[in-house]
């Protein structure tokens, strides 16, 4: 049995070193379109909920991710690298100005129905970015920026342009 296990705990060593050396590219593209396609550039946000979303949202849900030191070891930066190309997919801060009308409208609603199930931000998140958790108020001023997101649009475009085709 140890005739075994030695060898395979090398071939496992040397497997780990190995993959040390693929990291995928990092979420890091500041620039000026981050900021013009921001969508607080469309729908300016007070300074709490800027705040909030710096700390809770962005790092999941914006073209840069502040990474923490374990983002470095392997297999866990293609985790974390998978984990935020998701999130950037189902909705993107810095690109939310390039969404159409109804996808602004729907990621909006969206936004006011996971905050106040609880789902975002995540809990896997929260649970080592602790500061990242979102008590009541802050829920409630999410949730009002969002709805006044939603009431921007009500009031500038027809109902019919909220709607996804």
């Amino acid at each position: 049995m140890k005739k075994i296990i030695k060898p395979l705990l090398l071939v496992l060593l040397a497997a780990f070193i190995i993959i040390q050396f693929f990291k995928p590219e990092k979420n890091i593209h500041p620039g000026t379109d981050a900021v013009k396609n921001n969508i607080t550039s469309l729908y300016p946000a007070p300074e709490d909920v800027e705040h909030i979303l710096q700390t809770s949202c962005y790092d999941c849900h914006s073209n840069n991710t502040k990474y923490p030191w374990y983002n470095n070891i392997q297999p866990v930066t293609w985790w974390l690298n998978h984990h935020v190309n998701d999130a950037k997919k189902d909705l993107n801060f810095d690109e939310f100005a390039t969404y159409k009308l109804s996808r602004q409208y729907k990621k909006a609603e969206q936004i006011i129905d996971e905050v106040k199930e609880g789902k975002m931000p995540l809990s896997s998140y929260t649970f080592i970015h602790t500061e990242a958790k979102l008590n009541a108020d802050q829920k409630t001023a999410i949730q009002n920026w969002a709805a006044a997101i939603m009431d921007t649009l009500e009031a500038r475009y027809p109902a019919d342009s909220l709607i996804k085709k």
